[in-house]
């Protein structure tokens, strides 16, 4: 299945580019309070090994925004700072970061984020503008009774026109919800009325096995939509996990190919090897590598080849003897024994050939210009100024 991305504006956090053409990023957020410079950045440098593309902090107090510059310095991905409440934690954060995120909802009266806007520009980084399923206006929640859908869906709107009144449009949205469903349709119901780029994720989503099954869900819906430019997956775990289960789901439906896919038979009555203990091996031992590289692991040699036939590289067990196959067909055959170890040694290989391929050649990237802001016609401002027409869900 070929997906359709949604058109979008594009903007630019730090060096990642978001919306229209780019790659779809991932992204997660540290644990430790910020005043904690080296808990913090032990924490950003594992997520920036595992492939994380932006990072983001909480901005509770002035503590946290006077770390901000140390911890900026020694970080190579782009830094974003979560703000809540105080506005004027925004306005000093916006002199260090490469975006601030702020939610309408908690941040006060209007000119408060009007007062950001100039920050930002000031500053050229852009804005995310964060709604929140607990955090709602309260003429939404007496409009709608509690939070929906709908209601998350016209505040961000409301928002995101109310931003465009006053010219600005380097920003990017999301519309967090704890439900998968009310996530869904949030999201669908702003992405048919805007073409802001849009950052994806189902909040408060669980523990690392729950988390990532509801994520899963959710996002690989909105994605399999066209529905999605950055996203993060949050667990109640390591935020390195986040980071992991983000590319897993790009990788299942084709929209990122970042390091090694691990093809493993689910194991049954003929397996001849320990196909569980032998896959896990295999996404440890090869986790350095970021070649999209897809590896087979197949219990056995009655499919075999057969089975494994879209992977670049794999092995199936046998009596004493194993296969080892490339792009479905066989390759040598080793003792079992030593299937593991020829395997990792042909994978790092084949990265190695990838690598000294692409540093040969001269590859030139596109850089989409941005779309021109839809045409509008409003006459008044705020984020809960106006009413939003909320289009029926498909």
């Amino acid at each position: 299945m070929h997906i359709t991305r949604r058109k979008t504006r594009q903007i630019q956090v730090g060096n990642i580019k978001i919306g229209g053409d780019a790659p779809i990023s991932v992204q997660s957020m540290t644990i430790p309070h910020p005043r904690d410079v080296a808990g913090s950045l032990e924490q950003i440098h594992r997520l920036e090994e595992a492939g994380c593309e932006l990072i983001r902090v909480a901005v509770p107090d002035m503590d946290a925004v006077n770390a901000l510059p140390k911890i900026k310095a020694r970080m190579m991905v782009p830094l974003i700072a979560d703000i809540h409440f105080d506005h004027r934690l925004a306005l000093k954060a916006a002199e260090v970061v490469d975006c601030v995120r702020i939610n309408p909802g908690n941040i006060g009266p209007w000119w408060k984020t009007e007062e950001v806007i100039h920050a930002v520009n000031d500053y050229g980084i852009p804005l995310r503008v964060g709604v929140n399923g607990g955090s709602l206006e309260k003429p939404l929640l007496d409009k709608y009774g509690y939070p929906t859908a709908e209601a998350l869906a016209e505040s961000a709107l409301n928002a995101v026109h109310a931003l465009e009144d006053v010219g600005f449009t380097n920003m990017k949205v999301s519309l967090k919800a704890s439900d998968v469903h009310m996530a869904i349709d949030a999201y669908w119901l702003f992405a048919q009325q805007s073409n802001c780029p849009i950052h994806i994720g189902i909040t408060e989503a669980g523990t690392a096995a729950t988390g990532a099954v509801k994520s899963a869900v959710g996002l690989g819906w909105l994605l399999s939509q066209g529905i999605g430019d950055t996203l993060r997956v949050s667990l109640a775990a390591d935020p390195v996990e986040e980071v992991k289960v983000g590319f897993e789901i790009l990788k299942s439906l084709e929209l990122r190919h970042r390091g090694v896919n691990v093809i493993a038979c689910p194991t049954c009555g003929r397996v001849e090897i320990d196909v569980v203990k032998m896959a896990n091996e295999l996404e440890h031992r090869l986790s350095h590598i970021t070649n999209p590289i897809s590896v087979s692991v197949l219990g056995c040699v009655v499919n075999g080849i057969g089975e494994g036939k879209e992977a670049d590289i794999g092995i199936a067990g046998g009596q004493g003897v194993g296969i080892v196959f490339k792009k479905g067909k066989l390759y040598k055959r080793v003792p079992s024994e030593d299937l593991m170890d020829t395997l990792i040694e042909e994978v790092e290989a084949m990265a190695k050939e990838q690598n000294a391929k692409s540093s040969n050649e001269s590859i030139s990237t596109p850089n989409p210009s941005a779309l021109p802001p839809e045409e509008l016609s409003l006459t008044s401002r705020g984020p809960t100024s106006r009413e939003i027409p909320v289009l029926p869900l498909k």
